[in-house]
Parts: C-alpha cells; sequence; structure tokens
C-alpha cells in the first residue's frame, strides 16, 4: 500500500472510528485532529522520498568534514563561514553545514513538503477523503502546516546529528571560542548548537506557509514545490540587491543568516527577535491566503 493510500485508509478510520462513550463534539474534533495529524507524521516520514532528504542533509556536514579532514582546506581561510575554524574544534562542522544549508538545501527539501502538501493530495485524489473525516478544511491546513513544521526541525536536526558526529569522530571537541573572542566550555558550546539550530528551523516557518499556500492554488504539487523553492531564491536575490534596501527587511530570507548574536557572550537576540517577527507574520499573511482558498476550494473539479 503506498503512503498516499495509507493517508486515506487513516482518514477513513479516523471517521469510522466508533466512540467509547459519548463525548463533547469539541473533544471528539481534537481526537480526530490528534489522530489524523499522527496519520500525517507517520506517512510524511515513511516516504522515501523524505528519508532520502534527511538522509542527504545529514550528509552534508559529513561530506565537509571529511573535505576538510583530507585536504586541510579549513587551516587556509578559504569557503564559507567557520570553514576555517573546523580543524581546531569539530563542533564547528556543524556550524559550517547549518551556514552552508540554509540558503540552498534546506529551502528545497522544505519546498518539496510544503509545496506537495495539499497539492499532492489533490493530485493523488485522496483530498476528498481527508475532508470527510471530518475534521474541517481549516484544521487540515493546520495538520498539513505542522507536518511541515515536524519536517523542517527533523532537517535542522538531521545536519546537527551529522555533523557533531563527523566533527566528533575527524576533530577535537573542546571549549568554543565565539565571535567576541570569549571561549566557552562544551557543553555552553552544545547550548549554543541547539539555538543555532532553533533558529534555523524558525526561520524556515514562513516559506512553510508560502509553500502551503501555493499547494492550495493547484493538483501539481511539482509546480507548486518549483515556485516554493523559486520564491527562496528570488527573495535571497532581492536581498542582495542594495536597489531594493526598502523592502529588504520584510523578505522572508532576510534574517536566515543573522544568527551571528547566538555566537557572542553575553548573548544577543534582537536578530532572533525580528527574524521570529517576520516569521510569524508571513504565517498569519500566507496561513489567511491558504484558509481563503482553500475554504471556497471545489475538491471535486
Amino acid at each position: 500500500m503506498s503512503p498516499d493510500e495509507v493517508a486515506a485508509a487513516s482518514a477513513r478510520d479516523v471517521m469510522s472510528a466508533p466512540d467509547a462513550a459519548p463525548a463533547p463534539a469539541g473533544a471528539i474534533g481534537r481526537q480526530r485532529v490528534f489522530a489524523l495529524l499522527g496519520s500525517e507524521l507517520g506517512t510524511t516520514f515513511r516516504r522515501w522520498r523524505t528519508i532520502v532528504m534527511l538522509v542527504a542533509l545529514m550528509l552534508v556536514p559529513v561530506l565537509i568534514a571529511v573535505a576538510v579532514r583530507l585536504t586541510g582546506a579549513g587551516s587556509r581561510g578559504r569557503g564559507p563561514a567557520f570553514l576555517g575554524d573546523i580543524t581546531g574544534n569539530g563542533l564547528f562542522v556543524v556550524f559550517t553545514a547549518i551556514t552552508v544549508s540554509i540558503p540552498l538545501f534546506l529551502p528545497l527539501t522544505v519546498g518539496v513538503v510544503a509545496g506537495d502538501s495539499i497539492a499532492g493530495e489533490a493530485n493523488a485524489g485522496t483530498l476528498r477523503y481527508l475532508l470527510i473525516a471530518p475534521v474541517g478544511r481549516v484544521r487540515l491546513l493546520a495538520v498539513k502546516f505542522a507536518a511541515s513544521c515536524a519536517f523542517v526541525a527533523a532537517a535542522v536536526l538531521a545536519i546537527v546529528v551529522g555533523g557533531v558526529v563527523a566533527g566528533g569522530l575527524l576533530f577535537p571537541l573542546g571549549p568554543v571560542t565565539l565571535l567576541s573572542g570569549d571561549t566557552v566550555g562544551l557543553a555552553d558550546a552544545f547550548g549554543r548548537v541547539l539555538l543555532l539550530a532553533g533558529y534555523a528551523a524558525v526561520s524556515l516557518l514562513g516559506l512553510c506557509a508560502i509553500g502551503l499556500f501555493i499547494s492550495t492554488l493547484t493538483a501539481m504539487p511539482v509546480g507548486a514545490m518549483a515556485a516554493t523553492v523559486v520564491i527562496a531564491g528570488v527573495s535571497q536575490v532581492l536581498d542582495q540587491l542594495p536597489q531594493f534596501d526598502a523592502i529588504h527587511p520584510y523578505l522572508p530570507t532576510h534574517y536566515w543568516l543573522g544568527f551571528a548574536d547566538l555566537l557572542r557572550t553575553p548573548i544577543v537576540f534582537d536578530s532572533s527577535g525580528q527574524n521570529l517577527l517576520l516569521q510569524l507574520g508571513y504565517i498569519i499573511l500566507f496561513g489567511g491566503f491558504a484558509i481563503a482558498r482553500f475554504t471556497t476550494k471545489d475538491i471535486l473539479s
């Protein structure tokens, strides 16, 4: 049975499962939503496509670490940020891998998952079964968005795990010298890694909302995926052009690489707060667009 058939069967099970005892309508609705969310998460992370993308992301820091180990390129000060620090401390493999992955690899994988969220169901003919559950269209959108966010967390975690393992095996681990010049212990350094991972995950939530909205516009998942990735790319290009300075703070990708303050002592959360507000704005804006489109969409056409 394919993942899409599993999702349809799970939706029918949610609809037909008898209640052991009478329960308030709100409680029944929440139970169905949680059941559908569990089914959606299971379907998402059982797909070979998802597994392959997570493995590919985990290999990014591994390839960086192996390349530096074999060539010593990190000691010559060339390449992306933090690359020159890897030979002195393996934790910088994580920092380098996240810096490399945020502009391209993470948006690419997020675009695939978010763009496929509704369009994939429509293309496979399972969308009507999910709506019969019944959980309602808005709740279905919320479940799809939550599944996309879960994938974002898993994607960033895959990079962190790959970086810590590869960095620990190939290079020494110890106190880390931060951008401010202060040196922190290994435990504090791991805390900075988690903060950086959280920053990267939050940075992609706006793109999830954009992808979800685009996915409601079409029944062609490939088109929705491509459009989501293209928007991320165009935003990054515009962010590099001084002629568009006025809109830079409002671009979804503007703060993607603004995590430097997390690697200083004391930690400054100004960029993190601005990034969180920006992503929240995109979630509200494009989430509203998705709701407006999806609640009036004829799924039988």
